[in-house]
């Protein structure tokens, strides 16, 4: 048996703890030097071509479902609406109140209790119209102002069209993760014109907007996944008429 003397026995310890330091330091490195490793490889190209590429996955994929907030001529509304090129479906809140959205082709119809129809009444009439029309699938005329004003928010192509765009200089700002899956994120204005977090799993579809000047926020999931859109039964359904209350 050769004897190890206590010096060279501890400069041994020594560099081999060194080593292990390197070899790690070096598998450490190796890791960040291509964080698009495996991934969908859109992390790799410019802003706008991500940008790009997500509002054509989001103008392809057959539907989506939207949740969050937007702000729109000084009202905020909260959505949580499932969307695809035949209509829509879901609910809409804004100052307080909650109501229905149903599209089916170009139908459109609303579902409230007595209180939402009943807002800003200011008569028996109205309250007996709020009774009649609380809980039923309300049908709206097309020549009706909320026909206008809340059909944008069952129409895919309008309201997808009109939100994944960012505003001013873009550029990537890293990426994050988004439900559970890695994105990567693209800024208009170092953020002052928006984000969009992009997929970097499958095909890079749009996951999350901030919406420019804090107009709100969006997550958007369920892309291609389909869902029953039908018209509401015929016990469920009222047409009432030319127009709507005015309240």
């Amino acid at each position: 048996m050769i004897p190890i003397s206590p010096g060279r026995s501890r400069r041994a310890t020594l560099a081999g703890a060194v080593c292990a330091l390197l070899v790690a330091g070096a598998a450490l490195t190796g890791c960040s030097e291509d964080p698009n490793e495996g991934t969908n490889g859109v992390g790799r190209l410019p802003a706008d071509q991500i940008q790009t590429k997500a509002q054509k996955a989001a103008a392809s994929a057959g539907t989506v479902r939207l949740h969050g907030s937007v702000q729109t001529s000084g009202r905020t509304y909260t959505l949580d609406m499932r969307l695809k090129p035949q209509g829509g479906i879901g609910s809409v809140s804004t100052e307080g109140e909650t109501f229905r959205l149903l599209r089916v082709g170009q139908e459109l119809y609303l579902k409230a209790d007595a209180a939402f129809w009943g807002k800003g009444g200011d008569g028996d009439g109205d309250s007996k119209a709020a009774d009649k029309l609380a809980s039923k699938y309300v049908k709206v005329p097309k020549g009706d102002p909320s026909y206008t004003k809340f059909i944008g928010f069952t129409d895919k192509n309008v309201l997808l069209g009109g939100l994944l765009t960012l505003h001013g200089k873009l550029s990537t700002d890293g990426h994050h993760e988004q439900g559970g899956t890695r994105t990567v994120r693209v800024t208009g204005d170092e953020g002052a014109g928006g984000t969009l977090d992009v997929s970097l799993e499958g095909t890079p579809y749009p996951l999350r907007l901030v919406r420019a000047g804090q107009a709100g926020t969006l997550t958007f999931s369920s892309w291609g996944a389909d869902f029953p859109l039908e018209k509401p039964a015929k016990d469920d359904t009222l047409d009432y008429g030319k127009q709507l209350p005015t309240s």
